[in-house]
């Protein structure tokens, strides 16, 4: 199991406003995981939820579970991730997926909109650094 903690968090810093991250994460584990941003696209390279941010969002943590797995991990293992998003508005409507995925002591997180992704039907792109177990 990877030793990943919340890291201390002074008075001065608010609590995060979502659940499923923290401030900061803190590990003393062996192998990093960098994983680059993930879409939408399911085994065969087909969009999942043309138009719905909230299928892309699942298949995008489905993704991101699938390469963590892959390397030995669990979702519990992610430390860091960053979210791009089409429209910021996805911070409120995509925050119980990613309590599924993250329901405690959540990884470091950032939610960033931007004007585009790779593709134009993409509304969401996550990477993410995981801290495996040695």
């Amino acid at each position: 199991m990877t030793k990943k903690s919340v890291g201390a968090s002074p008075s001065s810093v608010a609590c995060p406003i979502k659940p499923h991250y923290s401030n900061c994460i803190r590990t003393d584990s062996g192998p990093l995981l960098f994983i680059a941003g993930q879409v939408a696209l399911n085994a065969d390279g087909k969009l999942v939820g043309n138009g719905d941010i909230r299928k892309q969002a699942t298949q995008v943590l489905e993704n991101i579970r699938g390469l963590v797995e892959a390397n030995g991990g669990t979702m519990a293992d992610i430390a860091q991730v960053t979210v791009y998003v089409r429209d910021i508005a996805a911070f409120d409507l995509i925050s119980d997926i990613r309590e599924s995925y993250f329901p405690s002591e959540g990884p470091a997180s950032a939610i960033v909109e931007v004007s585009a992704l790779a593709w134009p039907e993409f509304l969401i792109e996550i990477s993410a650094i995981a801290a495996l177990p040695s």
